[in-house]
């Protein structure tokens, strides 16, 4: 699992401008990526539990708060977590079992998905 903020720490060759505007932001560069998905979720559900085989999956959050949970598959170990918030951004390889915990408030975010589904 790879964690970043996309408003924070933006590294090359990604950027950040901002004017008088507002903001934007990189969130890709020369990716390969098949598909996207917006994903709406009522507060306090569970999305995932499960891996994908050759899947890549990148989740950034657009609004709301999740926990994200993680784990190795086949791993003896327990599952870590890390809480997501507005901005935030995870990208989870193949292999690598996920689960997603929706906080107290509706959610939403977007899947980026590389690879076969």
């Amino acid at each position: 699992m790879k964690y970043k903020n996309i408003w924070e720490n933006v590294l090359n060759p990604l950027e950040l401008n901002e004017d008088n505007r507002g903001k934007i932001v990189d969130v890709f560069y020369n990716e390969n990526i098949n598909h996207v998905a917006v994903i709406n979720s009522k507060p306090n559900v569970v999305r995932g539990n499960h891996y994908h085989k050759l899947t890549t999956q990148h989740i950034l959050i657009t609004k709301g708060s999740l926990t994200y949970w993680y784990k190795e598959y086949n791993s003896e170990n327990y599952a870590k977590s890390v809480e997501l918030f507005e901005g935030d951004f995870v990208s989870t390889p193949p292999l690598e079992i996920h689960a997603l915990k929706i906080g107290n408030i509706e959610n939403q975010f977007v899947v980026f998905s590389s690879g076969l589904r």
